[in-house]
This record gives structure tokens, sequence and C-alpha cells, in this order.
């Protein structure tokens, strides 16, 4: 096996790179460079642009709008997405709720939900997480009971990314109560227009509104939104979240948010020199660097074993691997940041900043936009630690992984 890339990838590197350059709206890629969250509309815009070329969706079956890429032609580009840096298509959709209905949902619900998520027509969202049940799951409490051809919902779910924007979410709840909490539980789609759901914005320690609670008060859902069978959604939500760890290690995010240090560390001075030359900041950052070298090499190993072998996806303990590798590089990226932005990263102006700032400053004192989001930038990405399970559940799973369940 042999971790270089051909000749035809190469070239299938470049004409991505290409596209990328010609086609990605300027404004997108300069509000992700400077870590501004993305408004709805413009992960749509760029969505459709990809669809228009094909590209929206290309892991899935070529029936519903796929490529057809081999699993390195699929890596490529994804990274170079991350790395350009542009917007992935919303990953609730094209990666955790499409690939479910693509292998579990009926004939019916796949002609009808596919294509509308390739061009981003739907804006999914994800109803997992609940008071008392996040990465413990399995305790949630949100129940559905059967009424004849639908099924009444009632219950509540938090942290919910970009309920605000939905209008549909996949939501598992309890049909069936039984000794293991693992059984008895059902994946539904749920339309945000019905009666009886509220949705109340939660404001994260950043300042931003990305999070949310839903409340479900007699909700009725037709039972042919039922994904599957009743009572195997757990089966099914070990598949999404499966998808989901996997995807969380964004190798391109660190590789452009690295590329983006080095130059502001060039053109920063602290203490009359370029910060890159100060011997400290240069061992943080070339220590991140390494990690980050392993973790792409493991997962381009990944890559080629599934090239190799013909699987697909992966495992639970490679998938747990990724995100908890991935979110510590992700967060040390944004420590470096922060270390680069210093006093910059209050983005207010008063006397002590100026202060501060020395030199017997005395004309406007303006904080860069990438400094005054250095700090929110740093405390949103400590939920990576949490969201798709904590680090210390994915532990747990690695160690299943690596002793067959003997250890821990």
């Amino acid at each position: 096996m042999y971790l270089q890339l051909t000749p035809k990838e190469l070239t299938f590197r470049d004409e991505v790179r290409a596209f990328l350059s010609s086609s990605v709206p300027r404004d997108i890629s300069q509000k992700l460079l400077n870590d501004r969250q993305l408004l709805k509309d413009d992960i749509v815009r760029w969505q459709r642009i990809l669809n228009a070329k094909g590209w929206a969706v290309p892991h899935w079956p070529v029936e519903w709008g796929g490529t057809n890429w081999t699993a390195v032609e699929r890596y490529i580009f994804r990274e170079e997405m991350q790395a350009f840096p542009a917007p992935p298509p919303l990953d609730f959709a094209a990666d955790m709720i499409g690939p479910v209905l693509i292998a579990h949902g009926s004939d019916e619900q796949k002609r009808k939900f596919l294509p509308r998520i390739a061009n981003l027509d739907d804006w999914w969202c994800q109803g997992f997480s609940e008071p008392g049940a996040g990465s413990d799951l399995a305790a949630l409490k949100t129940a559905a009971r059967l009424d004849g051809n639908e099924y009444v919902l009632n219950g509540q779910k938090i942290w919910t990314t970009m309920a605000h924007y939905a209008d549909w979410m996949f939501c598992l709840v309890r049909t069936t109560r039984g000794e293991k909490k693992q059984n008895g539980i059902s994946l539904l789609l749920v339309d945000m227009k019905s009666k009886g759901i509220t949705v109340r914005p939660i404001i994260t320690m950043e300042g931003d509104h990305e999070v949310n609670e839903v409340f479900f008060d007699d909700v009725r859902v037709p039972a042919a939104q039922l994904v599957g069978a009743q009572d195997r959604g757990w089966d099914y939500a070990k598949f999404l979240l499966r998808n989901e760890r996997a995807t969380i290690a964004r190798v391109g995010v660190s590789k452009a948010r690295i590329r983006r240090i080095k130059e502001l560390a060039a053109s920063e001075y602290r203490m009359g020199q370029p910060i890159i030359e100060d011997r400290r900041f240069r061992e943080k950052l070339a220590a991140v660097e390494v990690e980050l070298k392993a973790l792409e090499m493991t997962q381009l190993r990944l890559v080629a074993g599934e090239e190799d072998e013909g699987r697909t996806g992966a495992s639970d303990a490679t998938a747990s691997l990724l995100k908890i590798k991935g979110a510590e590089i992700q967060q040390a990226t944004t420590e470096l940041l922060m270390e680069l932005a210093g006093y910059f990263a209050v983005p207010f102006v008063d006397e002590e900043r100026r202060e501060l700032a020395g030199d017997g400053w005395n004309g406007p004192f303006v904080t860069p936009e990438w400094a005054a989001r250095a700090a929110p930038t740093y405390f949103h990405w400590r939920k990576m630690s949490i969201y798709g399970g904590s680090d210390e559940i994915q532990r747990n799973v690695l160690a299943r992984g690596l002793f067959g369940g003997q250890g821990g």
C-alpha cells in the first residue's frame, strides 16, 4: 500500500482546485477565513453550485446523484474544499440522513427526499440530544405513540444545531419500553412546520445563535415517515454517528487554519519582531503540524484500505480515533490564534488597551477582524470534545475496538 497520489489522482486534484478557484463565491470563502458564521443563504447558494456541477453528494450511489469516484478521489475532494476554504454540503443532510435513507429508507422516502437533499431544497436538523441524554443517547425520553396511521410525539430535544433554519428533523424517539434502553428506539422524519413544535434559541458563550431547544407537544407524524422498522432506530443511529465522527477530523480545515496562522504570525509584531520568529511560538506551531501530519497519514491509510479491500466507511473504533484527534488539533489551532491575537482578542476600544499597545500610540485603536473573532472561535470550538459523542465515550468505543470488549 502506497500513500502517494497517482498521476490520475493528481490530475483530479488539479481539476478540483481549478473548479474551486473559479466557482466559490469570494464573500463565502472570506467569511470562512475570518471564522465568521455562515448564513443559511451562504450554504444553500454554494451547495446549489456544487449540485449543478454534479458534485454535491459524491459519496452517494450514482442513481441518486453520486459521482462513482474512488475513495481516494472523495478524500481529495473533501480535503481540497476544506483547505480552500469552501463550506461542505450540509452535513446533517448529505452525510447523515441521506446515507441512512439510501440504506434503510423506503422507496417513497428516497424519491421524495434525496433529490431535495442534494440541492438543499430542504434544510435538515438532527434531533438526538436531550436533557439527560447527550453522550448517553440511549437514555432519551422523547416518546412517540402510534395512533392509527400517525405517531403522536411528545418530549424535548436540546443543542439542536440550526433548528431555527430547518424544514425537517430526523428524530430519535422511544416507541417501546424494554429492559435494555437501546431497544425500543425509532427514527422518525419530522416536518418542522407541524403543529405543536416550538423552537427556542440558545445563545452560546461566544454570542452566536447556532443551537436550540425543540419542544414537541402532541405533534402528529405520519407513520410513512418512520425510517426502516419500528424499534430499530438505535442501529440506524449508530450507522449515522459513525459517518459523523469520521468526518469530524477535518484535516483540510486544520491545514487552512495553520496556513492562516503562519501568514498572520509573519505580519504581526510583538516586542519588535514578527511573532513567527518567537522560538516558543514556532515550537507550539510545529508540534500541531506534526500531530496533523500523523492524523492525515492515518486517514490516508484508511482511505487506501477502503480502496484495496473494498470496505465502505470507517469502523466504530476508527471513527472514534479520527474524532478525538481531529477535535484536539482543531482546538489547538484556535489556541494558537488566541496567542497571536493577544489583547486584540477583546474587541473593544478603551484606555487600558491603548496603554498596552505602547509606543506612544495615540491614533484610532481598531481591532482586526481576524483578531476580534479569535476568542469567539476559541470558545466555540470547545464543543468539539463533546458533540458527536464526548471524547470520554469515544475512548470507551476505541478500547472496545482494540481489546474486543475486554479492556477499558
